[in-house]
């Protein structure tokens, strides 16, 4: 344990942008599972708004600086192809 204020403080803070560093990514990864559940079902309602709230989640991690900007932008293309293709078939 810190015995130093600061360093008592930050050990708190830490604690707390963990969490919500946490909060943002697990976000992303189940937004991207259940779009993809989506696609394989061949439920194209539900695979455009999974898909809109993905693209959200994606930016906001993006934002924070959990995820790379280039990440960010093949996950999405990836995802939208993969929506658009299941939506011609």
């Amino acid at each position: 344990m810190p015995i130093i204020k600061s360093s008592k403080k930050s050990v708190k803070t830490d604690k707390v942008k963990t969490e919500s560093n946490n909060f943002y990514t697990k976000t992303v990864k189940n937004s991207i599972k259940n779009t993809e559940k989506a696609i394989k079902n061949n439920d194209a309602e539900a695979a455009k708004t999974n898909y809109q709230n993905t693209v959200k989640a994606i930016d906001k991690a993006c934002s924070k600086g959990l995820i790379k900007k280039n990440t960010c932008a093949r996950q999405k293309s990836r995802l939208n192809k993969k929506v658009k293709e299941m939506a011609s078939k």
